[in-house]
């Protein structure tokens, strides 16, 4: 199984960050129905106003192949498309469990 995990900093206010956050969290939550190889998800917006990072997920895949399955998969694709123009920076960490 891979751990697929990626953070995004958001660029805009605090409100329009939360707001598109919130709309990207709802669309990647229902991947998981639209997507066989997508195990799990999870999604957190960030609650510390110390911290930049404004969104994390946690995707449970079976293999790399996988991951990239997941990745051009139209529904995702749809869903990442969500922070277009949004987008500041992202990270992301792949490993095997």
């Amino acid at each position: 199984m891979v751990k697929h995990i990626v953070s995004f900093k958001l660029k805009g206010t605090p409100a329009e960050r939360l707001e598109v956050a919130q709309r990207f969290k709802e669309a990647l939550e229902a991947l998981p129905s639209q997507i066989e190889v997508l195990k799990a998800i999870e999604v957190g917006i960030n609650q510390n106003p110390a911290e930049d990072w404004d969104v994390v997920l946690t995707a449970t895949l079976p293999t790399m192949a996988d991951v990239a399955t997941y990745a051009t998969h139209p529904a995702h694709v749809a869903a990442a498309g969500l922070l277009a123009g949004h987008k500041e920076a992202r990270a992301c960490v792949d490993y095997q469990l």
